[in-house]
């Protein structure tokens, strides 16, 4: 399990490190239990130029792990020198709150991408602390392995290959959406995402060192960019009212008014090239499309209550 083995890397694990070396400490520690005499899996662990003592943490397991500490907090462009070292066929991606639940989630996912080459990413099931499953618009409500729309970064699997090719996560985005970017991207590579509940992560959620106005300005800046790029008018223009519906919401709620102008002014002066997706892919991304309308949110809530 040492970081310069020489037997074949087979998955290489990454996850990003800021500023809560709490939850550092035990996702490694877990992935220490897991991960013993397995050496054809390699850790590597980014810090995002933490303060609270996390890369001087990391430099004492570099006996099993590989260690990148950077000079800057470069949001989830982070994770691109992660992957960029990673040596393994596979990448399985963790939040430094997350962590695969038993090794089985890992081989699972290494056995199936072997076996259906057409499979791009693999969504893992996440779980809360209590062994909760977190529904999400990504996954489906499903039971059982089927088509997935897209998956959450805290646990998923990524062919290496596929995931450089579409250029990892958007280092621009900084936080929130990436995800649906490399999705979409995966999708107009004819690969499929592909949601295993035999895969399974565990999200703690740490609040630790995150603060609202990241909430209110990154999700609406960067879900503007993704329907801009690749949305067709009219929807396009309904979905981002939605979306700034939405925002405007979440700036009342956290009185993070500046953020928000702040969001929707990059949202529409920034230079988006367009790439508008075949009603084929549209289809497909039904459910980010319902995420971000006004009318299904409406109707979702009053079902609701």
């Amino acid at each position: 399990m040492t970081p310069h083995h020489s037997d074949a890397i087979k998955l290489s694990i990454v996850f990003l490190n800021y500023n809560r070396i709490a939850e550092t400490r035990y996702t490694l520690a877990q992935l220490h239990t897991l991960l013993q005499d397995r050496h054809d899996i390699e850790v590597i662990a980014v810090d995002n130029a933490s303060i609270d003592g996390t890369p001087e943490f990391l430099q004492t397991q570099t006996h099993w792990i590989t260690s990148i500490c950077l000079d800057s907090n470069t949001g989830i462009a982070g994770y691109n020198h992660g992957f960029e070292r990673a040596r393994g066929q596979y990448i399985f991606v963790l939040d430094d709150d997350s962590h695969p639940v038993n090794v089985q989630t890992l081989d699972n996912l290494i056995k199936r991408l072997d076996a259906q080459p057409q499979l791009g990413v693999i969504a893992c099931q996440i779980e809360s602390p209590d062994g909760k499953i977190v529904h999400s618009w990504h996954l489906p409500n499903s039971s059982e392995p089927c088509p997935a729309t897209a998956f959450i970064g805290c646990g998923f699997g990524i062919r290496r290959e596929l995931f450089a090719q579409v250029g990892w996560y958007p280092a621009e985005f900084f936080l929130y959406q990436n995800e649906i970017e490399v999705a979409i991207r995966v999708l107009m590579h004819n690969y499929q995402i592909f949601y295993d509940p035999t895969c399974r992560v565990i999200h703690r959620q740490s609040p630790v060192g995150r603060t609202t106005w990241r909430a209110v300005y990154y999700p609406t800046r960067n879900t503007i960019w993704i329907i801009r790029r690749y949305f067709p008018y009219p929807i396009a223009m309904y979905l981002i009212a939605s979306r700034l519906s939405f925002g405007f919401i979440r700036a009342v709620q956290s009185r993070e008014f500046g953020w928000y102008a702040q969001a929707v002014k990059e949202a529409f002066f920034t230079p988006i090239p367009r790439q508008v997706l075949p009603q084929p892919l549209l289809k497909q991304l039904t459910g980010f499309s319902q995420n971000n309308s006004v009318w299904h949110q409406l109707v979702s809530y009053l079902r609701r209550n």
